[in-house]
């Protein structure tokens, strides 16, 4: 331990964040670094507790208790306090793959399961691990390993997405030859098209791709498997298979009217910005003007968002930055506590109330809190040309079902609604993974259409086939699925070799 009393003498000082009147102006990222100074303070509140519940990684009450990756926090955070940049990310490079992704976009498992976060505000573990790649790539302290000897056995990797690019990484540094079939124009999966360039800047994404590049790997783009290319075509050729194909099956709205033009899912509505941001060569304000995307300009227009969750969040940020005159998200849920439940003891995941950048940036511009909380809407409204023009709603309530012996939201009668809408994202999560990938491949899915396995284990009910991310687990946060793609890379490594070092 670098302080002992560091976690008394210290309080927790975040990254600076660009207030709303500024960053809506542009898709750039809104966090900047501390003086490194501050930063090495920040790293002398870490207790090194004798339990570090931050790295367990572990299920608790059905939630994830600290990091999945089994980064060892303590120890990284004693070098950020003394300042030893370099040591800070060889250790913190022998769980990780991908800091730079997960030190911008993870709820930050670590800091809930945090020891010093049962009393006092947890330490700043994310902003730590920014710190420390940022000062990495900024030194030409990373890069990919080149493997010395070839293995002569060929894996394809279906899906670039973290959980892809995960396992790529590890099979490539063993030695077998690897190829990443992707089929956007670009690899990156969710983190380049379900995740908003002010959380996640592409270009973080195109560095790291680069360096895979010039370790050997293959990526192949705008080629969809199960469509441009056959799942026998694919195992013919190459020794082993993974699937990293996501949960990208959007769950949809069926209520009356939804033929109405206007409604989109609000992946394609983020990806379609996203590629428009980076097809422009990240020229926000060039993006902010266009009135080309297939939606048409936001300018003006009323945006509802149906969903409470990041993704809703991420599609409130960018209608802003869009132009949108008023933007609204429906959630069917009651909002969370403001503080834990005696239900919900330390060192489980907090199930407190969030309010995240995209309704903080709608409180500065419209004045109020975008969500509605424990509603959903009945009806989709159009005008006489079939365009949206708003839609019908109804407060929901909790109630006990005998029958099924569980708490459903139900309707309330007498308190329907009408909420004018020129646009509508549909941000109600995922049903799992896409038929056409899993019936080519002749794998056994679960009922939630997650790809089957034994427990433990990321092989599927076919020879040689593998899987990992949210196609396995279901929807998922990045640093699990980053976790579940290092995880499958042992165990196809392990079929080839007959061991893994991995």
């Amino acid at each position: 331990m670098g302080k002992p009393t560091g976690f008394l003498d210290y309080k927790r000082k975040d990254s600076i964040t660009i207030p709303e009147k500024e960053r809506i102006k542009n898709f750039e990222e809104f966090h900047t670094a501390l003086p490194k100074e501050d930063q090495m303070i920040q790293g002398a509140r870490c207790m090194d507790c004798g339990i570090p519940f931050c790295q367990a990684g572990v299920m608790i009450s059905g939630m994830a208790s600290g990091c999945p990756l089994h980064n060892l926090v303590p120890e990284t955070n004693e070098l950020v306090h003394k300042g030893n940049w370099e040591q800070a990310y060889i250790r913190l490079s022998k769980t990780h793959s991908f800091p730079e992704f997960t030190s911008r976009v993870c709820p930050a498992l670590c800091e809930a399961a945090c020891t010093c976060g049962l009393h006092t505000e947890p330490v700043a573990t994310k902003d730590n691990e920014r710190a420390i790649i940022d000062y990495a790539y900024e030194h030409g302290l990373v890069t990919e390993e080149i493997p010395k000897v070839r293995t002569g056995k060929k894996v394809a990797v279906i899906g670039s997405g973290p959980s892809g690019l995960a396992t790529a990484q590890l099979l490539n540094r063993r030695g077998h030859s690897v190829t990443v079939f992707e089929r956007s124009d670009r690899p990156g999966g969710l983190l380049r098209y379900g995740i908003p360039n002010m959380k996640l800047d592409k270009r973080s994404i195109d560095r790291r791709i680069d360096l895979m590049e010039k370790a050997g790997i293959e990526f192949k783009c705008s080629v969809n498997v199960g469509k441009d290319i056959t799942a026998e075509e694919i195992l013919k050729e190459y020794d082993r298979v993974v699937l990293c194909c996501g949960a990208s099956n959007p769950r949809d709205i069926k209520a009356p009217g939804r033929d109405a033009k206007g409604i989109y899912f609000a992946v394609d509505f983020l990806k379609e910005v996203s590629k428009k941001l980076m097809d422009n060569d990240y020229d926000s304000n060039s993006v902010i003007t266009a009135d080309d995307f297939s939606f048409g300009s936001l300018k003006g227009k009323r945006v509802i968002v149906i969903g409470g969750g990041d993704t809703g969040n991420d599609c409130v940020g960018t209608s802003i930055r869009l132009g949108a005159a008023d933007v609204t998200q429906i959630e069917m849920m009651p909002p969370a506590p403001n503080e834990r439940a005696v239900n919900n003891p330390w060192p489980e995941w907090p199930k407190v109330i969030k309010t995240d950048y995209g309704q903080e940036e709608a409180i500065y511009c419209y004045g109020k809190d975008p969500r509605i909380f424990k509603t959903t809407v009945t009806e989709f409204l159009k005008n006489s040309k079939g365009h949206l023009k708003g839609v019908k709603t109804v407060e929901l309530e909790s109630k006990f079902d005998k029958e099924t012996k569980r708490f459903n939201m139900v309707p309330v009668e007498g308190t329907e609604k009408e909420l004018k809408a020129d646009l509508v994202l549909i941000a109600a999560g995922f049903l799992g993974s896409e038929s056409y990938v899993t019936q080519q491949f002749k794998v056994d899915c679960n009922a939630r259409t997650n790809v089957s396995t034994a427990e433990g284990s990321h092989k599927t009910s076919r020879e040689n086939i593998f899987t990992a991310g949210d196609m396995h687990r279901g929807q998922s946060l990045v640093v699990w699925a980053i976790a579940e793609g290092r995880e499958a890379a042992r165990e196809v490594d392990e079929s080839l070799m007959g061991y893994s070092n991995l």
